[in-house]
């Protein structure tokens, strides 16, 4: 037994002592000063990874056994950012459980959940988006936006799934994000990665079912993916088909109205499509014979579900004459568990109302075992029922007769109600079954007997002719009958057919009014209308007898016996002067009237109006989110909208003979030659093919696994031809920059000719390589290595009228954009800068160019913090000074103003408790002795806010009185300037792209018509500082937060026209919330007035 109340297994760790006290009995479990779980406490707070994985798996144990951990919260917590990859795995585990149940603890790690997402590992970007999705606060909506956007073009499958999973978490958090949640579930639809697929269907059906547009152009593709998908993925795309074949295609079994005719079970499959073929009303949809298709080799899965959920899509959208294949699946799974059982037998009895020839050769699998519970005995009792024919009707019978002998005695009961049934549906047995529901009349159970007479009545019902015995037979057997259903039927019996037992009904009325006072209420009711029928058909023998039982009845304690006395008898006995009621003169037509003989059918047959397989179908009660399936229109909409269109074959195959003949000299290159042997170069060459044939085929994410890490290499070489390219587009002097990039690859090939890679290369690369092996000594080439390598890549030809299968692959907006860094950017002097002589000076480090700058705009507006008419004089106002604060560079100064309007002097002002946010600080201003009247004097208050927009409250005390103060500060005043050229500004938004970065458009102000008065408007409303550049079509602006010294980049697109007022507004932070609120006060402050 454990020794602690957090443990649950035998011994503690060995390198883990804790000494609780001298006393022996001080560590027990009857020590009231005990601390729960404090070993696990203990264990996280080790510096050994090893005591922390024990501890994280002893409690990720008790959360699987249900034992409450949640006071381990903020002692897990702390280990996300262990170095140690198992340990991190098992805390996120044990925070997507607690995440919503400790939220204020999980919103401190937020940031450190921001930075998991961009963690190497794809386990951990994934573990990580799941907590932060767990997290159930509005706040962080536009956090959880942004991650899920980012993820959705992450390059990992499993990320991508888990995006697709955290949808309809954002989406009942905040039903007001649909519109965007829709944007970015059209990207994960269109994803051709089979992991991914059924998440996204899932996604869609939580969050925008009604939305069949979506689905258009993936349905084909959804149809012939659907083999691969995982099995639950497979359930979830089944049934969104299932709804949209129903509402794209028209009904298969129009005009088909005949009945099914019934063929060999084991005929040949073949054969058998043949006949259904020319049985066929019409043709059916191409797309709609796809769906039917590519589902049935689903109906060999090994999930249950999966095969239930092909079986309602054939139930509901098949042509009858298919929908027999589904039958072997079914009874396939009779195997499973009882569960499982009751599922399947439940989906087979409502099939079975309608098609009973599909089971019928598999009539022996229904049949009642004696392990069977008995809701599964029931179930197999009704499915018998359903297929009950005249030719096996004599097995099922046989079947019935072993049964009734069982020690169940519900089992028994609805036996016999399967007997009536089977009686009732086929008149040949009719009198078989009613002579052994006789027999079954001196059984010893009287629930037996009580059940056989209730049947017998409906079957007598059905046919009297000749049964005066059975009737004779049941009324003798009053006296041993107690169950009260079964006498209320022997009295229905006796005074229904009357006629036919004159002698015996009376007797036996006799006998039930002596007993009348201790029946049942069922019973009671019976025996008037007994006494009311024999009264109508033998008034001189019945007439006192009839009036002594409604006396009986007139002061019964249960009122609708009173009723129904008080009823009857003003019919039979009308009080007098009314002895003429037409009521009355047609009483015997009212009582004896014929009536229709009772319709026994399966209880399963009203649940045709629920979909197959469902919840509301297995309870036969509408579930809460249950929609109807949808009609089948009676025409087919356009089918048209379901083709995807793809690029044409020729062209395709013109430019990529092109491009293979212009990239053959590529392959010789000289990108890896120093750090790799020819062998390597090779299967680099080999791979940049092999990237080249998946992206014309358009199978990518089909051959994930395969690929090598050579492979990514080669296409993130691609990625960088592309992007200069483009450059040398936008260049206008392209041919001389052309020109300096030839020469400068000609030196680095021509220094590394021993390489096997410079043989092949193209004429024109090896002039210019003798040329720049002239101009440059092997000491330069030396100091240019890198350089020249990534100079190297240039020679490909840029995009021009016949563009090659790459850039139409490159272009693709859904791929994830490459990742930018300092060797490859063309801003940073890659592409673009000449060559450097030996004479220029060095470039600066990465890096070395970022210092603090001074504000370029002191706002003057002050915020009235304190009302004169709610102090008594007293007015305070702050001022944002942008100023560094002398306390620490941490805080941001505010300047208060202090005026005194009353008519006394105020003495005493100073700061009184401080109400701060966890992680927030203030340093007071000095304190203020005395404020005479009409005097107004200054103090400066240094706040860090922590990179948040929470206001700093505090009391602030004057004259013995207290006020609350409360400061706002925008976000652009969170903000410190600093200064950098373009090249680390490019450098540092490279590494801050995917989900740290935000854009947006906004329409500037017709005020703001050029470059000059957009960048005051900005000065004024945030405290960044503009980095010099070339390019005077974009505004670049640093800054970093003044607590976290995080950096903030901010860019803005200036209109090329005066008449263009749109700007775009990019903003690179790693602070998400940052950079959210400071994008829309860019916005409230640029746009049009």
């Amino acid at each position: 037994m454990a020794t602690s109340g957090g443990s649950y297994s035998g011994e503690r760790p060995p390198s883990v002592d804790v000494d609780y006290s001298a006393d022996p009995a001080s560590g027990s479990f009857f020590s009231t000063e005990f601390k729960k779980h404090e070993d696990l406490k203990q264990m996280l707070d080790s510096n050994k990874d090893g005591l922390k994985l024990e501890a994280m798996k002893r409690i990720i144990g008790m959360v699987a056994k249900g034992r409450d951990a949640s006071e381990l919260f903020p002692a897990v917590v702390k280990n996300v950012v262990s170095a140690n990859l198992e340990v991190k795995k098992l805390v996120y585990v044990y925070l997507v459980r607690y995440a919503e149940e400790q939220q204020d603890l999980a919103l401190l790690s937020i940031s450190t959940f921001q930075r998991a997402l961009k963690d190497p590992n794809q386990l951990i970007r994934a573990c990580a988006l799941r907590v932060l999705s767990s997290i159930r606060v509005p706040v962080i909506v536009p956090i959880m936006m942004l991650a899920i956007k980012d993820a959705v073009t992450d390059m990992s499958p499993y990320v991508r799934k888990t995006a697709a999973h955290a949808i309809p978490k954002l989406y009942s958090l905040d039903p007001e994000q649909k519109e965007e949640l829709i944007q970015v579930l059209e990207k994960l639809l269109s994803d051709k990665t089979t992991l991914v697929v059924g998440s996204a269907v899932m996604a869609f059906e939580e969050v925008c079912p009604e939305r069949i547009d979506l689905i258009h152009k993936n349905y084909r593709k959804l149809c012939n993916l659907l083999v691969d998908v995982e099995e639950w993925g497979q359930v979830v795309i089944i049934n969104m088909l299932t709804r949209y074949a129903r509402t794209q295609f028209t009904d298969p079994n129009t005009g088909d109205c005949a009945e099914e005719k019934e063929r060999p079970f084991y005929e040949d499959e073949e054969v058998a499509e043949e006949i259904e073929g020319d049985r066929r009303p019409k043709a059916m949809d191409p797309d709609h014979r796809l769906l039917l298709r590519n589902t049935k080799p689903l109906l060999q899965s090994r999930n249950a579900a999966v095969v239930l959920a092909v079986a309602q899509l054939y139930q509901h959208i098949a042509p009858k004459s298919e929908v027999s294949l589904v039958a072997r699946a079914l009874v396939r799974l009779l195997r499973s568990h009882r569960e499982v059982q009751a599922v399947v037998l439940t989906n087979i009895a409502s099939m079975s109302t309608r098609r009973k020839g599909m089971f019928e050769p598999y009539l022996k699998s229904f049949f009642v075992r004696s392990c069977d519970p008995t809701h599964i005995k029931a179930l197999k009792l009704e499915v018998l029922t359903n297929l009950a024919t005249d030719t096996n009707i004599s097995v099922i019978l046989r079947e019935f007769q072993t049964y009734i002998g069982s020690s169940d005695k519900e089992f028994v009961a609805a036996t016999i109600q399967a007997i009536g049934r089977c009686a009732s549906n086929i008149r040949e047995v009719t009198d078989t079954c009613l002579s052994g529901l006789v027999s079954l009349l001196s059984n010893r159970d009287e629930s037996v007997v009580g059940e056989s007479v209730v049947v017998i009545r409906k079957l007598l019902q059905s046919e009297t002719v000749g049964h005066r015995d059975i009737i004779s037979h049941m009324a003798r057997l009053m006296d041993n009958i107690k169950i009260p259903m079964a006498r209320a039927s022997i009295l229905w019996l006796l005074g229904e057919y009357c006629d036919k037992v004159p002698k015996i009904a009376p007797d036996v009325l006799r006998k039930m009014a002596k007993t009348f006072i201790v029946e049942d209420d069922i019973v009671k009711l019976q025996i008037l209308t007994l006494a009311t029928k024999l009264y109508l058909t033998n008034p001189k023998q019945t007439r006192l007898l009839c009036q002594y039982v409604y006396n009986l009845a007139k002061y019964d304690t249960n009122y609708d016996i009173r009723d129904r006395a008080r009823l009857t008898r003003a019919l039979v006995f009308p009080p007098q002067g009314h002895e003429d009621n037409k009521l009355t003169k047609h009483a015997k037509k009212i009582f004896l009237a014929t009536k229709p003989p009772p319709l026994q059918q399966s209880s399963f047959k009203d649940r045709d109006q629920f979909q197959l397989s469902t919840l509301s179908h297995f309870i036969n009660a509408r579930a809460s989110g249950y929609q109807d399936l949808p009609v089948f229109p009676e025409e087919a909409p356009d089918p048209s909208v379901r083709n995807v269109e793809m690029p044409a074959v020729l062209p395709i195959e013109t430019h990529r003979d092109s491009h293979q003949k212009r990239s053959k000299p590529q392959k010789m290159k000289s990108f890896y030659s120093d750090e790799s042997s020819p062998e390597d170069e090779s299967d680099e060459n080999q791979s940049e093919s092999e990237s080249e044939s998946d992206s014309d085929e358009d199978t990518s994410d089909s051959d994930s696994e395969e690929s090598s890490s050579e492979e990514s290499e080669s296409e993130s070489d691609e990625d960088e031809v592309e992007d200069k390219s483009r450059s040398k587009k936008r260049s206008p002097s392209g041919e001389k920059v052309k020109k300096q990039a030839d020469t400068e690859s000609s030196g680095s090939e021509d220094s590394d000719s021993s390489s096997s890679s410079s043989s092949d290369s193209s004429s024109g690369s090896e002039s210019s390589s003798k040329e720049g092996s002239n101009e440059s000594s092997d000491e330069d080439v030396k100091d240019k290595k890198v350089k020249n390598k990534t100079v190297d890549r240039s020679t490909v030809p840029p995009g021009g009228g016949n563009r090659s299968n790459l850039d139409l692959l490159l272009d693709l907006d859904d791929s994830p954009p490459a990742m930018d860094t300092p060797l490859l950017t063309p801003s940073l002097g890659g592409l673009l800068t000449p060559t450097p002589s030996a004479q220029q000076p060095q470039p600066l480090p990465p890096g070395a160019s970022i210092q603090p700058a001074s504000a370029k705009f002191v706002p003057t507006t002050k915020h009235e913090l304190l009302n004169r008419i709610s102090s008594g004089g007293l007015t305070v106002a702050g001022r944002f000074t942008r100023s560094p604060h002398l306390y620490s560079p941490r805080m941001t100064s505010v300047e208060l103003t202090f005026t005194s309007n009353g008519s006394e002097e105020i003495r005493d002002i100073s700061v009184g408790k401080k109400k701060l946010a966890p992680g927030m600080s203030l340093h007071e201003f000095a304190g203020i002795s005395v404020l005479n009247p009409g005097t107004t004097l200054h103090g400066t208050l240094g706040v860090d806010f922590n990179d948040t927009t929470q206001p700093a409250v505090f009391d602030l005390l004057a004259g013995g009185r207290t006020f609350n103060i409360s400061i706002n500060a925008p976000v652009g005043e969170l903000i410190t300037p600093v200064a950098m050229n373009e090249n680390d500004f490019n450098l540092n938004q490279g590494k801050l792209r995917g989900m740290n970065e935000l854009s947006g458009t906004v329409n500037l102000s017709c005020n703001l018509c050029n470059a000059k008065e957009i960048t005051s408007r900005l000065y004024e409303n945030a405290n960044v500082l503009q980095v010099q550049s070339y390019d005077d079509k974009i505004l670049r602006f640093g800054g970093q937060t003044a607590s976290g010294k995080a950096l903030v980049l901010l860019s803005l697109t200036v209109p090329e026209e005066e008449t263009d007022l749109e700007c775009t507004i990019t903003i690179n932070c790693e602070k998400m919330v940052i950079s959210s609120m400071l994008l829309k006060e860019l916005q409230s402050a640029l746009k049009k007035d």
